[in-house]
């Protein structure tokens, strides 16, 4: 967030105190990646409160403020806001086909503006979104060792390929290279790094993943080679 800076921790209007939309949504997706159980409470319309006081317990209705929660289907949140100078701002989340959306109003000119410009921010998103998931493992099970107590080591991508595109590319067209580190000796540390697949769409490299040691591999001491050579001898 290169274009914030707060003077105070409640958002009021000060000197100084100011952020502007893309900080706005690098601190949403923050929040709702860090911390996604957020969305348990940014989605609910209304609640009962119960007041516990020493004079005594009472109750009240409170109505979230976000009524783009209540007018998008695709809703999950996340936060509004105005003041006199900021007038209605709104940090507006949304989910479709696996797709997670942040679009962000500001200095709307009421709460009705912010939220029919959210909706219409969304539905361009989604429009011009598509994800893609890399469901299939990679087809090499294993790499050679060299030096090592083992011959080779099983292998694994280290997470699930994921891709956002805008373009309206044929994701189809999406191909996959694994490039494995040459010469590869033991020792070998489960997860370790050994390679990356590489991901290209429409020849062009859109992403990759690193590939790691799904087990250690201890490296071929003395006393290991003794054994080995025993072994052969009596084989």
């Amino acid at each position: 967030m290169k274009n914030t800076h707060f003077v105070n921790c409640n958002g009021l209007d000060a000197d100084g105190h100011l952020t502007t939309a893309r900080d706005i949504a690098l601190m949403s997706r923050e929040l709702i990646t860090k911390y996604p159980e957020v969305h348990k409470y940014t989605k609910i319309w209304q609640e009962n409160i119960t007041h516990e006081t020493k004079k005594g317990t009472s109750k009240f209705g409170l109505t979230n403020t976000n009524k783009f929660i209540r007018q998008y289907p695709y809703a999950t949140g996340l936060k509004t806001g105005s003041t006199g100078k900021a007038k209605f701002c709104l940090s507006a989340t949304a989910e479709k086909d696996k797709v997670n959306l942040i679009a962000v109003v500001m200095a709307s000119p009421n709460a009705k503006q912010r939220v029919k410009d959210a909706v219409t921010l969304m539905n361009y998103g989604f429009g011009k979104c598509r994800k893609y998931e890399d469901e299939a493992p990679i087809k090499i099970k294993e790499v050679q060792v060299k030096r090592g107590q083992e011959e080779a080591v099983d292998i694994q991508a280290e997470k699930k390929f994921k891709y956002i595109d805008s373009s309206g590319s044929d994701l189809s067209n999406i191909k996959k290279k694994v490039k494995m580190k040459e010469n590869i000796s033991a020792p070998i540390k489960k997860g370790e790094k050994l390679g990356r697949v590489i991901y290209y769409l429409n020849k062009k490299e859109i992403g990759n993943v690193s590939v790691v040691a799904k087990e250690d591999i201890k490296e071929a001491d003395y006393p290991y080679a003794v054994r080995s050579v025993l072994k052969t001898f009596f084989l």
